[in-house]
């Protein structure tokens, strides 16, 4: 029997502090989840704020290949019959063919949170469960606290998953609430679950220990066929289950069948597409979909990867929409400089001189400051330099920056650049917010009327890091600039005594490896007649 996948980034996920994301946000994300192959997306809490208000309204009759909508809540209130309970009418209201209730599995909370009793308690779950049941939906029990209850009182906390089967529940899930339960004891207390309840079992795991993952394929391997999670581990405090860690692993490595082969090569796409929506930039550590998933950067990992494809690869990166790929250092190779190469375009096999002096050249670079793991841009430049296929788009003759404080607390920065291009002296000035602005506006207007693409592309992140904090302000620094056209996204880098040389380095690179690699409806290079000059 197949896991099934229930995905709650939507609720669970958006409790992380600082994610946030809109109705309209939601609406996408589900769309992308559903062509995941996602079995159940869980939208939200009705009723508990407008925006998962407005959500469920606009979901209303969607209609969705693989995923079935869910709405999620809680059992009725203590001493009020479920039919009466505002909550549990506000599940009904939504229209979802699938609910998820919440109840307590923890005598503690019962009696000092809910502050009832624990036949209450259990009358609770039973009653909403069951009223849920006979509105014909389909009911998941999410038994919270469970392993903690289970530790404390395992007796009741058994009770409470007893009473939500017997009222129907298509699902009992186990949640380690707060996430600080470890494999063995997760191991533990679902096989007692499993020997005294005869309906589906469900992990809900947080990682405040670090183990949500392992805790929830443990889980599985013990019998759960229902898992929660969410994308990219989102969640309050150190996170949820990370499903983009738990999908691959069943499917590759515990052969279930929870999504398809071609399912499963969408998995980084969508990881980087929720990541990106909740305006959080991707973990390139992730495991499976991260950038640096499948990064070699030491020599003879890279050596042996090109020799024997998968010899330092634990899954194929295709297999979940990865790519493998060579960080290029100072712990680099030849065979590292030639795979790199490769990617960015460049064939240098056979040709071990070149690598050779390419090899040798950011040993020296890296040794002042340099680093090309995040700058493909520069290095691909200096592969072109050292390959004599390298053209500059422009010729700076020179800068000038002055900054200005004013009375009035005012700080002005003006740049005058001097430069060649298309065979013409030109001189531009601009000014900014601070020097590399003031640079990159006075460049844009020097060299923007050659080169349209220009307009597309932009600088998107900037980063100053001092090498030898013990110089002070005399200190090497390097600066690395992140850009993009809107299609895709490169790193430059430059490293200087001085600040701005150091960012117009970069800045340089940035631009002309843009220039070089125009998009497809990027506009034609213009000529330089009648442009006029100085």
């Amino acid at each position: 029997m197949a896991v099934v996948l229930y995905d709650t980034t939507l609720r669970d996920g958006t409790q992380r502090e600082g994610l946030s994301v809109s109705a309209e946000d939601k609406l996408r994300i589900v769309a992308r989840l559903d062509d995941l192959g996602m079995r159940y997306i869980e939208g939200g809490f009705p009723g508990a704020n407008p925006k998962d208000t407005e959500f469920f309204e606009r979901a209303r009759g969607l209609e969705l290949a693989c995923a079935t909508l869910t709405a999620f809540g809680s059992t009725c209130h203590k001493d009020t019959l479920a039919g009466d309970d505002a909550g549990i009418r506000a599940l009904v209201a939504t229209g979802c063919k699938a609910l998820c209730i919440f109840g307590k599995a923890w005598d503690l909370h019962v009696t000092e949170t809910l502050q009832t009793t624990l036949e209450e308690n259990v009358r609770m779950v039973t009653d909403s469960v069951a009223f849920l049941k006979a509105e014909g939906r389909e009911v998941f029990f999410d038994a919270e606290h469970f392993f903690d209850g289970y530790k404390h009182n395992a007796g009741y906390a058994i009770e409470v998953c007893k009473a939500a089967a017997a009222a129907g529940a298509d699902a009992v899930v186990l949640c380690d609430t707060n996430g600080g339960s470890l494999p063995h004891e997760v191991l533990r207390a679902v096989n007692a679950v499993r020997m005294s309840l005869d309906v589906p079992l469900g992990i809900h795991a947080h990682n405040d220990a670090g183990c949500a993952v392992a805790n929830s394929l443990l889980a599985v391997d013990a019998g759960c066929t229902h898992v929660q999670g969410t994308m990219n581990g989102y969640g309050e405090r150190a996170g949820n289950a990370d499903l983009t860690a738990i999908i691959p692993a069943l499917v590759l490595k515990m052969d279930d069948d929870c999504l398809s082969r071609d399912q499963l090569k969408l998995l980084t796409e969508v990881s980087h597409f929720v990541a990106e929506t909740a305006n959080i930039s991707p973990n390139p550590y992730q495991p499976y979909v991260g950038a640096s998933a499948f990064a070699h950067k030491g020599g003879v990992h890279a050596s042996a990867s090109d020799r024997l494809q998968g010899a330092y690869e634990h899954v194929d990166p295709g297999w979940v929409g990865n790519l493998a790929r060579v960080v290029v250092s100072e712990l680099a190779g030849r065979a590292s400089i030639t795979m790199k190469a490769h990617e960015l375009g460049i064939d240098l096999s056979g040709d071990e001189k070149t690598a050779g002096k390419v090899l040798d050249a950011i040993k020296e670079l890296e040794h002042k400051g340099y680093s090309f793991e995040a700058a493909d841009g520069t290095l691909e430049i200096m592969l072109r330099k050292e390959t004599d296929t390298y053209e500059p788009f422009f010729r700076l003759e020179s800068f000038r920056v002055i900054a200005e404080k004013r009375e009035d607390g005012k700080v002005q920065t003006e740049a005058t650049i001097k430069l060649h291009v298309a065979g013409q002296r030109y001189i531009a000035t601009a000014e900014g917010n601070g020097p590399v602005n003031a640079l990159d506006k006075a460049l844009r207007i020097a060299i923007g009327r050659f080169y349209p693409h220009l307009a597309d592309i932009a600088l998107t992140d900037f980063k100053v890091r001092v090498l030898d904090e013990k110089k002070g302000t005399g200190a090497v620094t390097r600066v690395l600039i992140e850009s993009s056209d809107r299609e895709k996204s490169w790193g430059t880098v430059g490293v200087s005594e001085n600040i701005i040389e150091a960012s117009w380095e970069a800045l340089v690179d940035s631009v002309e490896y843009g220039l070089s690699h125009p998009r497809p409806d990027a506009p034609e290079v213009q000529e330089s007649d009648d442009l006029g000059g100085s």
